[in-house]
């Protein structure tokens, strides 16, 4: 019954968006925007071995996939915040989640609102920004009106909370902690299922109005926490005695600043690795499900004929850690957390099978969709567009991302910096005085070995800390709106919620 009220209102907004047509022209690109949920690169076009992910392999293969993507913050609220508007977490005064951009900074334009005010129909079925997950009522919490004309928050089983059999490492908790099930259900009793379903609705009356172009974004639940997803057959994808184990945990952390490790929960003391086997079996089950809404999504796009004229990103909020430096989930300024996947397929633009090797930005999305559809961006946007990439990948455009983490409230409080080049991460925690991090990633992928304190790199460090107190300077407004410094350079980090 909920769905079906939901379709009759979601109808409302499309026939509203009819009507609205003599504003648009057919010429206009649509977008379809799809975000992923604590996704890492667990990918097959990422190169991992063990990830069946095909539908997401066969998008990548249709245009560019970005190899080294990077989030603002690594987590959801203030991730989600900083993409949509195209500012920086320091520029958006969003550092926690259930937080929105109107309450900081009320007048900036969204993405899909900028492309709403200049004829395109803009609609959002699941998370985009964060919100109190949609529940059995179909609420969406923290959400942005300005946004949307048309919002779906479909609530499949697996979104029922303190549902009885999910394994959880925290007794009554399931969203924020390491639980996981296998679900007996099909695929469309489950949230990205029915999230599917809508979408191919949506833009099957989208298709019957190619008058207005559309912008759609569909934000999946998986694979974030719990892990559900259906037992067969994305359970059995993956026998629990292949799932790798990360060895030497003690070794690596060694030569770690404590300040590195303080996104680690207590409630992972639990874990054996008989555990640790479950949940990275139940995490990858999770992706390959999503992957297969995924796939039905832009099937339907192909179906209808849309294809031609549709701009796609696939992307995810943050990175997630799965073991590796004895970590989960996200908040850390390694690599497995600030990483996203980031693919683009624009018809006319994109070469086939592309890879951009060079460091990129969430930002860099909203003036990228904007060039590429003609739209008219807000000035104060913090990214750079990504066209030249996309149109000629070996273009290296402005050569570093910057992430940012903090705590702010009760100690213990801390708050990090970290700039990826092409081949270092550099990480500094309050300013180095709790300690650096460097990473050479031509020779130590898993940044594994912390050169922060050997001598032979002084020169590359002290070259990269002023790089990176640059990239801290351009994070804030150059309107002169940002909190005084009080405190240093970066103090403002720990003020606010």
């Amino acid at each position: 019954m909920i769905r079906t009220l939901v379709r009759c209102l979601g109808a409302v907004a499309l026939l509203a968006c009819a009507a609205n047509a003599f504003a648009a022209s057919p010429a206009k690109p649509n977008v379809l925007f799809l975000i992923a949920d604590d996704l890492n690169t667990m990918l097959g076009a990422y190169g991992d071995p063990l990830a069946k992910t095909p539908n997401i392999d066969k998008l990548a293969a249709r245009g560019v996939r970005f190899d080294r993507a990077y989030c603002t913050y690594p987590l959801c609220g203030p991730s989600r915040n900083s993409m949509l508007t195209g500012l920086y977490p320091n520029s958006t005064g969003i550092r926690a989640n259930s937080q929105i951009f109107r309450q900081t900074i009320p007048a900036q334009i969204s993405l899909s609102q900028a492309f709403r005010q200049q004829g395109w129909f803009a609609g959002r079925i699941g998370k985009a920004y964060h919100y109190n997950v949609p529940n059995s009522i179909g609420t969406d919490g923290h959400d942005d009106p300005a946004s949307w004309e048309l919002e779906l928050n479909p609530a499949g089983v697996d979104r029922i909370e303190h549902h009885p059999v999910i394994h959880t490492l925290t007794p009554g908790s399931f969203g924020g902690t390491l639980s996981w099930y296998a679900s007996p259900k099909s695929d469309a009793h489950h949230t990205d299922g029915i999230m599917a379903e809508n979408a191919e609705w949506v833009l099957e009356r989208c298709a019957r109005r190619p008058e207005r172009p559309f912008f759609l974004l569909v934000g999946f639940f998986r694979p974030h926490t719990p892990y559900v997803a259906p037992r067969d057959p994305y359970f059995g994808y993956y026998p629990r005695d292949r799932m790798r184990i990360v060895p030497d945990i003690k070794k690596d952390q060694a030569d770690l600043p404590p300040a590195a490790l303080l996104s680690y929960k207590r409630e992972q003391d639990k874990l054996t690795d008989d555990l640790r086997r479950d949940a990275l079996q139940a995490y990858y089950a999770s992706i390959s499900f999503m992957d297969a809404q995924v796939g039905r999504v832009v099937a339907a796009l192909d179906r209808l004929g849309l294809a031609e004229s549709t701009i796609i990103v696939f992307t995810s909020d943050h990175g997630y850690h799965t073991g590796e430096h004895g970590l989960w989930q996200k908040q850390s300024l390694f690599e497995e957390s600030a990483r996203v996947p980031l693919l683009m397929v624009a018809p006319g633009v994109t070469p086939r099978n592309s890879v951009v090797r060079a460091p990129v930005s969430h930002l860099d999305l909203y003036p990228t969709l904007a060039a590429l559809a003609a739209v008219k961006a807000p000035p104060n946007l913090q990214g750079q567009s990504l066209v030249p990439m996309l149109r000629d990948p070996s273009v290296t455009g402005r050569g570093w991302a910057l992430s940012q983490v903090g705590r702010s409230g009760p100690r213990p409080r801390f708050f990090g910096y970290s700039l990826r080049t092409p081949r270092w991460r550099y990480t500094e925690w309050d300013e180095g005085r709790q300690g650096r991090e460097l990473y050479d990633h031509d020779r130590d992928p898993g940044e594994l070995t912390n050169l922060a304190d050997v001598p032979a790199h002084a020169a590359t460090i002290a070259a990269l800390s002023e790089q990176l107190r640059q990239a801290v300077k351009s994070s804030y407004p150059s309107s002169g709106e940002a909190p005084p410094i009080k405190e240093g350079l970066w103090a403002p980090m720990l003020v606010g919620p």
